[in-house]
């Protein structure tokens, strides 16, 4: 959530350039010798719901705005945060939550027995 000095600063100096389908919305400063830019969060603040192209934007590695880019990469996956400790986080088998069951080892592994 947004604080209230955030809301007011971006109500009297921001202009809306876009938003992404997160819901995030970004914002450039309306005096151009001022170069700010700034992500208003729709959700939590969590810099991983920024996705890839906003990021190069908000830290002006490209200055054309997302939505104009003619042709956005075709190569690029869907963009998803970051699930660390969340239950949709990746736990490989033989997780505790996952059964705690590891495959057997394949026989290039020798375990250290104490003498």
């Amino acid at each position: 959530m947004t604080s209230i000095g955030t809301r007011f600063y971006t109500w009297r100096f921001g202009e809306r350039v876009g938003d992404d389908p997160f819901g995030n919305v970004y914002y450039r400063h309306k005096d151009t010798s001022q170069d700010k830019r700034w992500v208003v969060f729709a959700n939590a603040v969590e810099a991983s719901s920024v996705p890839a192209e906003w990021h190069a934007w908000l830290h002006k590695s490209v200055d054309k705005i997302p939505t104009e880019w003619a042709n956005p990469p075709t190569f690029a996956k869907e963009h998803q945060p970051n699930r660390t400790g969340s239950a949709a986080a990746y736990r490989p088998p033989g997780h505790d939550y996952m059964g705690g069951k590891r495959a057997a080892a394949t026989g290039d592994y020798e375990p250290w027995q104490p003498e």
